[in-house]
């Protein structure tokens, strides 16, 4: 075989779309991290679970390891005490406005579901709604095109907010791969999501679409979504990555939350390589470190400093 048939076999995958928020443009050479802090005493990482004084130091070192957005949440993805509209507020709206006073060159993402907390959010200043669950309330992404900010169009199969998937199966149009079927839900949903988004007004560099692993989701369907992000970047949007520390990561090597690192970091990788844009993480500094790493090899920025061989 011929070095120009091995490099066929190798070609890079696409660089997907670029992301655009508050007038700023991330390339290919600027892959974004998006650091998670929550501000919910029951979130399922322990560490990520932020009081008030917290928060704001998490988001400075988020800052600090290589954050370009961080998502504040309020509510518990999953199962728990009941999060009122105020609460939710009462939690997140606060830390909006002071990462927009302290930190004006970070972006500000709320985890939310609720119109009214978008709202509150938008008003504080925020510069993305990212909608975990899939338009439950149609409203959220008419804020998002009235106040002209980004939106996360996502994918649970149907799954109400704050539900664990049972048994759910995707039907298949592939006969020779059953696992297709998820991906044929997923690009259904999240393109109709960013398609209306579009049409509402909001900036196709501003909607953003996720798989969004887990929810409504086996094991078996997450790691095939990882697999198959190339068609997610196929659709023209910015792709957003939530792996972090995830449950498919745990059971795919059989490891609690907290031993979740390197599996998490293995998938980044995979899915940066094949042209995810956007990675919301927990654990920044190791994840900037991965996507540059990516960025380098598959040639979309040059090494930060390249003098081996040369002095």
């Amino acid at each position: 075989m011929t070095v120009d048939a091995v490099a066929g076999l190798a070609g890079v995958p696409a660089r997907g779309a670029d992301l655009r928020l508050r007038g700023r443009t991330f390339g290919a050479d600027h892959p974004v991290v998006m650091a998670v802090v929550n501000r919910t005493p029951d979130s399922f990482y322990a560490a990520a679970r932020f009081d008030d004084a917290g928060a704001d130091a998490a988001v400075a070192r988020a800052l600090e390891e290589g954050a370009d957005i961080v998502d504040l949440g309020g509510v518990r993805a999953g199962r728990g005490p009941v999060v009122d509209v105020a609460e939710e507020i009462a939690r997140v709206v606060p830390v909006v406005e002071r990462v927009r006073r302290r930190h004006p060159e970070l972006l500000v993402s709320v985890d939310t579901w609720r119109a009214p907390v978008a709202r509150a959010a938008a008003d504080a200043g925020v510069d993305l709604i990212n909608d975990t669950w899939a338009g439950h309330d149609p409203e959220l992404v008419e804020v998002a095109a009235e106040r002209g900010l980004g939106i996360v169009c996502s994918h649970t199969g149907g799954s109400r907010p704050r539900t664990d998937p049972f048994r759910v199966a995707y039907p298949s149009t592939d006969d020779a791969d059953p696992l297709e079927g998820v991906v044929e839900d997923v690009v259904a949903t999240v393109l109709a999501g960013a398609r209306r988004a579009v049409e509402l007004g909001v900036d196709p560099r501003a909607v953003l679409v996720d798989p969004t692993h887990d929810f409504g989701k086996t094991t078996w369907h997450s790691v095939h979504l990882v697999r198959r992000v190339p068609v997610l970047v196929a659709l023209g949007f910015p792709v957003l990555m939530a792996l972090s520390r995830k449950d498919f990561v745990g059971e795919a090597l059989d490891l609690g939350v907290d031993e979740r690192l390197e599996g998490t970091l293995a998938a980044t990788a995979v899915a940066a390589w094949s042209g995810a844009r956007v990675f919301r993480a927990h654990d920044v500094r190791a994840t900037r470190r991965v996507l540059d790493m990516v960025a380098v090899l598959r040639g979309d920025r040059a090494p930060a400093r390249a003098v081996r061989g040369l002095i």
